[in-house]
């Protein structure tokens, strides 16, 4: 299983160096610790995240940011990852505005600004909502995944193919599973690019044909040599 992953997101570069400082003295053994420095940024790697399968645990972000505040984030964060901690750090003078986000938003805490000392501000919060997390958390399908329409041609096909090679894949249907059309906007897709397949290594292609599924998947699609001692036919599907 790959750490799971803390993102915090500041503008003010000292007090995300501070925040990243404290993070990865307390969690970087079992946790991955990412750092950003606005809220686009912050938008577009949770995107990212979400495009490849990463495991995200907590999310932290800073609320007055210019372009985009933290209570856009978390909220992002929240449609992307439902299963992620959300925390929203804040100063004192605006602890209402904190509060107020807390209901609306559905966000899991605030922090105030400055937590020194950490280990009475800041870790025992966070220990609770990672423990939290970790009983709730199940690893998503590390395998191969495919979106498309339930009666597309093109779907069809490529699950035979699939199955005809023996490769494990998950099933999206775009009508019915909402994660569809999450996997469809993280990867940059429309409705028109379906069906589309996301290998393990996280590369999403739309529309592929049988011999680039293949080579994707490192299947054998050509002959490496002229001759060979045994032919067998009938094993699996032929791009």
């Amino acid at each position: 299983m790959k750490k799971p992953i803390i993102l915090t997101v500041d503008d003010d570069a000292q007090v995300l160096a501070a925040i990243t400082r404290d993070l990865r003295q307390e969690f970087r053994q079992g946790y991955r610790i990412l750092s950003v420095n606005s809220g686009p940024e912050a938008l577009a790697t949770l995107t990212e995240l979400r495009a490849r399968a990463e495991p995200l645990a907590l999310v932290l972000a800073d609320q007055r940011m210019p372009e985009v505040e933290g209570v856009e984030v978390l909220t992002r964060a929240r449609e992307l990852f439902p299963e992620a901690k959300r925390v929203l750090l804040t100063a004192y003078a605006d602890t209402t505005a904190a509060i107020k986000a807390i209901n609306s938003a559905q966000l899991d805490y605030y922090l105030l600004k400055p937590w020194d000392p950490p280990e009475q501000l800041l870790y025992p919060t966070l220990h609770d909502l990672l423990a939290s997390w970790q009983a709730a958390y199940r690893p998503a399908f590390a395998g191969l995944r495919l979106v498309g329409f339930q009666w597309s041609p093109l779907s069809h096909e490529l699950k035979d193919f699939l199955s005809g090679y023996m490769v494990g894949y998950q099933w999206f249907d775009f009508e019915k599973d909402a994660e569809a059309k999450v996997l469809m906007e993280a990867n940059g897709f429309t409705p028109d690019d379906l069906p589309f397949v996301i290998c393990p290594d996280g590369k999403a292609v739309a529309k592929p044909n049988k011999p680039d599924l293949a080579r994707h998947l490192g299947l054998l699609v050509e002959a490496k040599q002229e001759l060979y001692d045994v032919v067998v036919i009938g094993a699996g599907q032929a791009c």
